[in-house]
């Protein structure tokens, strides 16, 4: 196993999570729905918030992933750490993809409490949640 997924189960930071399996689609459906918000905001300049936004599809489709398999996170770092002992490592997902929601997360943290954010940094969030939200939903539907 892991050893960072492991120190992650450890600490409670990733739990084990049964019903998590009923929410995959509304996980999905709310990803959907920050990625167009975030979209939107884009196109009318709002790069701080299409940044948090875009941070926050790519949240919602990783939760998705994770609660297929059984599991909830309490830490947003742990997601991230779950994505790539469960997926990338796997070989479901490519490991730029999840290193581009490790840097959202980045990007969103700046935007949200530093407001620091610009309109590349907002474009780049975007466009690779878009990808991550599809590919997310490629492995749901394979399994």
């Amino acid at each position: 196993m892991n050893p960072e997924f492991k120190a992650c189960l450890e600490r409670g930071k990733i739990t084990v999570f049964p019903k998590g399996k009923d929410l995959v689609a509304k996980e999905l459906r709310t990803s959907q729905e920050d990625l167009e918000d975030g979209k939107f905001g884009f196109a009318h300049g709002r790069y701080k918030w299409s940044t948090i936004q875009g941070y926050y599809s790519m949240f919602h489709a990783s939760r998705a992933l994770l609660y297929s398999r059984g599991f909830r996170e309490r830490s947003h770092h742990c997601l991230y750490v779950a994505i790539n002992a469960l997926f990338v490592e796997e070989g479901q997902m490519a490991a730029e993809l999840a290193d581009a929601f490790r840097n959202a997360m980045l990007l969103r943290e700046n935007a949200d409490y530093r407001t620091h954010f610009s309109k590349s940094g907002a474009k780049a969030v975007i466009d690779k949640a878009g990808e991550f939200l599809e590919t997310a939903k490629k492995i749901l539907w394979k399994n």
